[in-house]
């Protein structure tokens, strides 16, 4: 029954007749004078809040104060958000459902009914993470990548099967069909749904950083770690603090020769310097009006790589029309629009309509064409000034953050033996239209075909060691590209299609030939990657390849042909034509006029319906994954899928908070340590403690597959902590990969080691790092593994956001320095011991604590920390142990 808090529930009229919903204007007659003026951001979560007012783990007090929102208060009060539906992708969402199908074992065991564990909100897994670039530039890539991901990821696709029969609101789509955020933006969201003759906005969590991308409909939602999406699937509220909201007025429009991924890559750099982690952005203004909605959803997508939780668009007459042209039917179209106008919250806002915790502006028409790069996505290049850079970045110091070659050195060129390919420094070895921030863009896919096109008719070629590839969003973007009649030319330049997922930017690049690779490693030459995706961090898009750059899809066909990224395009060739005149990027770019002449391909409506309407028709390897049966999985022994331990010796009875005494540092960071330095996505290391475990296994190297795909498996998992091959253990001077110094003893092992031999002597481990801890994916594993190796606390100078609450998730304690203390001015160097004090069962949300330095001089030191537990429902998480134990016991008692 639902309750009418305020005098709030009213009706709005659709062509279908009248319909109740929960109006936001109303609370103006309960006494909330400016909710008008909030954020449509705010305004939303504001509705959920009203609208799941229980008078338990939501009550008025909590509409009360969201509804006397200020734009520049402190913030200490939590919002409980109950989101309409999650979304999972596959690397994420296995090890997910290990957790509830183990949640299950413990029910049994407890005597309950294991129904008890069962999602209340509809989860859709897309499986998007699993196919790798093994095959490429042949007519077969496709279909050849994709037996090959069925042949490696059987275990898993079976697990999914069953929990598909097990559990009634969990929903697969399966392999092939596209990235999890292209198919949510097409397909999954409806932007507003219907329960008990009640409207609502569509709202969710999903378990990968770009679920922000769905902010470009006017959905609100962000990416979680898997944890936390747990908690939310099964009635949990997800607990946030209330969000300081930035405006950002988008005035003007881009300007010929610009793209989308300009655009974005420009906005990433601007907001990283305003400093927005952890905070809503919301877009607004005549310049925002103007964007196509692909444009804003390509925005949103990067929030992430911002480091906000949004980058969120309101609903207009654009998002109609996108929802008209992607199939959406004419009944959800008007309840849509009816909905919002209800709501008043149709139609972007204009300056002064709003308020907001802080104010920018971006004129469009300034933007230039850019690149970002070599190792994080805020660092962007202009396009004219990438020569200099990249030649400048080779010879910088190691130190500084260069690749410290002599300028001699750059110049040489090596041969490979096999194949006497000629090789240097920053040329071009992998080109890859990937991800699902440019992917999901029809403007610059097709822009991208159309420089493809000129480039081919002028006799241009890409050299054949060249590793290129095509891995589109969704199934539609290979109609329209053959409907606009493009797919020939990338075709003829290598880009042809070789799957429907997350590629080169996951770290799912594939092997490159070993001829190349033996040559790059034995003469450490600086190869680089051009991809249209939106994460290069180190490592992760080839373990060889040092240099990332991301771009535009046309930009990547554009550095494919010229072979290099020390080139200036605006006055050196990208090459010859068939006379041997030089080719220039300007005369084989796309106007703008070019891509609209075919845009009208990428929005036909009975392409996206026939796509979506079945994912087993024409399907064969999926529908013969057998499937298992029951509400209870019977654990096999694979090394893809095992029973998790974190539920080991469950009780009913939550433990006792005490200090941390005696600890040892297992690691010492410094700025800006990813998720993927913590947990790697991508190939496993037969030298490696996870590739010593799996051939002890019987498991031979070319089925390792990654780590990525084992994440149903934790003694895979733990052993790949912090052993990424670019991660730099300060404790060990000059190293790379996950090594450290046991101690006392001062004996160089690996992480995985050492933690195995502190806690066979019941001796606490810590982490220290610098800034931006955790920033990148939101990979549950990264906290999951910290925990299994023994880690209490991750002691760092600031946290990612998604990380920090994965962190309390799992009862690790994130703890900051204050001020302008670090690591390195307390002269940390890993042979100390540490205690925690001030931690007890009286825990408060972001007390200070002590960090007390024993040194092995003797000598002792008091270090006041600050407690990265937020809010106090992580107070309790922290209490139980996690947020897994805390929920199974709210569930089962």
């Amino acid at each position: 029954m639902a309750l009418n808090t305020f005098n709030t529930l009213r009706e709005f009229s659709t062509k279908q007749g009248a319909a109740k919903f929960y109006s936001i204007p109303a609370l103006t007659e309960a006494g909330f004078e400016n909710t008008h003026r909030l954020p449509i951001s705010i305004r939303i979560v504001l509705e959920s809040v009203l609208r799941n007012v229980d008078g338990k783990r939501i009550t008025e007090d909590h509409v009360k104060a969201l509804a006397n929102w200020q734009a520049n208060q402190s913030r200490t009060e939590e919002i409980p958000f109950v989101v309409a539906r999650v979304v999972l992708q596959d690397f994420t969402g296995v090890p997910l459902l290990a957790d509830l199908a183990a949640m299950r074992n413990v029910a049994v065991n407890q005597g309950k009914n294991p129904k008890a564990i069962e999602p209340l909100v509809p989860v859709n897994l897309v499986v998007d993470h699993s196919v790798q670039v093994d095959f490429y530039n042949t007519p077969t890539s496709l279909q050849d990548n994709m037996e090959l991901e069925f042949e490696r990821n059987s275990e898993r696709y079976k697990f999914m099967k069953w929990g598909m029969q097990a559990f009634d609101t969990f929903q697969v789509v399966p392999p092939g069909i596209g990235i999890v955020h292209q198919v949510n933006l097409e397909y999954l969201a409806r932007g507003v749904l219907q329960k008990d003759h009640i409207y609502y906005p569509d709202t969710l969590v999903g378990t990968d950083s770009h679920t922000t991308m769905i902010n470009g409909i006017g959905v609100v939602g962000w990416g979680v770690g898997g944890i936390e999406a747990e908690a939310g699937m099964l009635g949990q509220p997800v607990y946030f603090l209330t969000p300081d909201v930035v405006g950002v007025n988008l005035t003007d429009q881009l300007k010929e020769g610009v793209t989308a991924t300009d655009l974005v890559l420009t906005i990433t750099e601007m907001l990283r310097q305003a400093k927005v982690v952890g905070k809503f952005v919301e877009f607004f203004g005549p310049g925002t009006a103007s964007l196509a909605l692909p444009d804003r959803a390509t925005i949103a997508n990067m929030a992430p790589e911002y480091g906000a939780t949004m980058g969120f668009f309101p609903v207009d007459e654009e998002t109609v029309t996108y929802f008209r042209n992607t199939g959406r039917t004419d009944e959800e179209i008007d309840a849509f629009v009816s909905y919002w106008k209800a709501q008043n919250m149709f139609g972007i806002p204009q300056k002064g309509e709003c308020d907001y915790s802080q104010l920018l502006e971006l004129d469009l028409s300034t933007i230039e064409p850019s690149v970002a790069g070599p190792k994080r996505p805020q660092d962007r290049i202009l396009l004219n000034n990438l020569k200099t850079k990249v030649n400048q970045l080779l010879t910088t110091p190691v130190k500084d953050g260069g690749y410290g070659k002599s300028t001699d050195s750059t110049q040489k060129v090596f041969h490979t033996v096999a194949k006497h390919v000629p090789l240097k420094d920053a040329e071009v070895l992998i080109a890859a239209i990937t991800s699902c921030t440019n992917t999901s863009n029809p403007g610059v896919l097709l822009a991208a075909g159309i420089l493809a096109k000129k480039a081919v008719a002028l006799g241009l070629t890409v050299n054949p060691w060249v590793k290129t590839s095509l891995a589109p969003g969704s199934r539609v973007v290979t109609e329209y590209l053959k409907n606009a009649q493009l797919q020939d030319a990338l075709d003829q330049l290598g880009f042809k299609l070789v799957g429907y997922g997350c590629t080169t930017c996951i770290g799912n690049a594939g092997p490159l030939d070993q001829d190349l690779e033996d040559t790059i490693v034995k003469n450490d030459l600086v190869g680089c990657a051009v991809l249209s995706g939106n994460r290069n961090f180190e490592a992760r898009i080839h373990p060889n390849i040092k240099a990332n750059f991301l771009m535009s899809p046309p930009l990547v066909v554009a550095f494919a042909i010229a072979g290099r990224v020390n080139i200036d395009m605006s006055t050196e060739p990208l090459g010859k034509d068939h006379n041997g005149q030089s080719v220039f990027l300007r005369d084989i770019w796309p106007t703008q006029q070019e891509v609209a002449e075919v845009m009208g391909f990428a929005t036909d409506a009975q392409t996206y319906r026939k796509l979506y309407a079945d994912f087993t028709k024409d399907n064969p390897l999926w529908n013969n994954i057998p499937s298992s049966t029951g509400l209870i999985y019977q654990w096999e022994n694979s090394t893809y899928i095992a029973e998790p331990p974190f539920f080991k010796d469950f009780s009913m009875m939550p433990g006792v908070i005490q200090p941390i005494k005696g600890a040892r540092a297992l690691g010492i960071f410094g700025d800006s340590i990813t998720t993927d330095h913590i947990s790697p996505a991508g190939s496993i290391k037969p030298s490696s403690p996870a590739g010593k475990y799996l051939q002890e296994q019987g498991v031979v190297v070319k089925d390792f597959n990654s780590y990525g795909s084992r994440r149903g498996n934790h003694e895979v998992m733990m052993r790949g902590t912090f052993a990424n091959v670019r991660i730099k253990n300060l404790m060990v001077p000059g190293s790379e990969g996950g090594v450290t110094l046991y101690q006392p003893s001062g004996e160089q092992m690996a992480i995985y080691d050492a933690a195995m031999a502190y806690q066979s002597k019941h001796i606490p481990t810590m982490i220290f790092a610098g800034e931006e801890y955790g920033t990148g994916s939101s990979r549950d594993w990264a906290a999951k593994g910290t925990q299994l190796l023994g880690v209490k606390a991750v002691i760092a100078r600031s946290f990612e956001r998604i990380h920090r609450s994965n962190l309390v998730g799992m009862g690790v304690l994130p703890c900051q320095f204050i001020g302008e203390t670090t690591h390195q001015s307390l002269n940390l160097v890993g042979n100390e011991t540490f205690d925690i004090v001030g931690i007890d069962d009286d825990l408060k949300p972001q007390q200070k604590i002590t960090l007390v330095i024993h040194r092995a001089s003797g000598q002792s030191e008091e270090v006041p920390l600050l407690l990265r537990i937020d809010t106090p429902i992580e107070v309790d998480y922290y209490k139980n142990g996690g947020i897994l134990p805390y929920v199974l016991r709210e569930l089962l008692d």
